[in-house]
């Protein structure tokens, strides 16, 4: 199942996002992945493991597994990078070990201190606040997108953590315009004005953190977990399936494309299976009504300034 794109490409509506992985363990789940009927795969330069992913997508073409054409393959530019954008995407993808990506993003709406391309330092001020750089602006940063396509590069090019105004003024100044927002909602974040806004405008939304984060941001940031809703707990015992698939159906069923991340095979395998049932309309209302406009993902505790405030 996937979701036609403005620019023409499909993205399919289910992938593996690989934040926090490492090591051997990135290349036995993306095998592992391919093989269960994942397609699609989340990275970004910010998570420090391109060049392992990169192993594992090698070996995975090289044993006939999938070829290059049957993945759709996502990576980021990370905040201190906005002035040096094609040096960068071209670091991701001979990490990656890539000719072209099927869609990069821009990670936040915020430019940093340049700390060297693929670095992805967050570099911090005199005051331990993260040291934004204000010469570099958003439209520059696109139009500088924009050229990877015309490169051949990249195919689809999006946005990430955007909210509706700075989503709106992007498609006031792009050429080329942006195919994917990609925003952490989950049922506690629904956030269904800003999914609406993009849908409307053409873009495609990416749900990450679509699980509420679980035990990772319990663990990072503190957050509390939607999977133990009792409401959403109801509706696992209504439809004999597991909570989170539960919640992913949801995020299906709003037309938005959800990337979990597991290091679990069982996980993995039960995350994907969400399309043998539907939930009824009684019951993606009854959804909406655990809507706390809660964010889990909270970058606040690494860069000492909250950019959503």
């Amino acid at each position: 199942m996937a979701i036609t794109l403005n620019s023409g490409f499909k993205i399919p509506i289910i992938g593996l996002g690989v934040w926090r992985m490492e090591g051997k363990e990135i290349t036995d789940l993306i095998i592992n992945a391919i093989k269960i009927g994942y397609r699609h795969f989340d990275c970004a330069a910010d998570y420090q493991n391109e060049a392992e992913v990169g192993e594992a997508l090698a070996e995975a073409f090289r044993t006939g597994l999938v070829k290059r054409e049957d993945l759709f393959i996502t990576t980021k530019l990370w905040n201190s990078d906005h002035g040096h954008v094609i040096e960068a995407c071209k670091d991701s993808l001979k990490k990656l070990q890539l000719d072209y990506l099927d869609l990069y993003l821009v990670h936040f709406p915020i430019a940093t201190k340049h700390t060297g391309v693929g670095t992805t330092d967050s570099a911090l001020d005199e005051d331990g606040v993260l040291d934004i750089n204000t010469t570099v602006s958003l439209e520059t940063t696109w139009h500088a997108m924009e050229d990877l396509v015309s490169m051949g590069l990249v195919r689809s090019i999006g946005i990430s953590n955007y909210d509706i105004f700075l989503t709106r003024d992007c498609l006031a100044y792009s050429k080329v315009k942006p195919a994917v927002n990609q925003i952490e909602t989950h049922p506690y974040f629904q956030r269904d004005s800003l999914v609406k806004f993009c849908q409307k405008h053409g873009l495609c939304v990416t749900a990450h953190t679509p699980l509420g984060g679980a035990a990772a941001n319990t663990e990072w940031f503190g957050s509390v977990s939607c999977l133990d809703d009792p409401v959403l707990k109801g509706l696992a015992e209504k439809y004999k399936k597991t909570v989170a698939q539960i919640v992913l159906r949801w995020g299906v069923q709003r037309n938005t494309v959800v990337i979990p991340k597991s290091s679990k095979i069982e996980r993995l395998k039960e995350n994907f299976e969400v399309f043998d049932f539907e939930l009824s309309k009684e019951d993606m209302d009854l959804i909406k009504s655990v809507d706390k406009s809660y964010r889990t993902n909270q970058p606040a505790k690494f860069w000492g300034i909250n950019l959503f405030a």
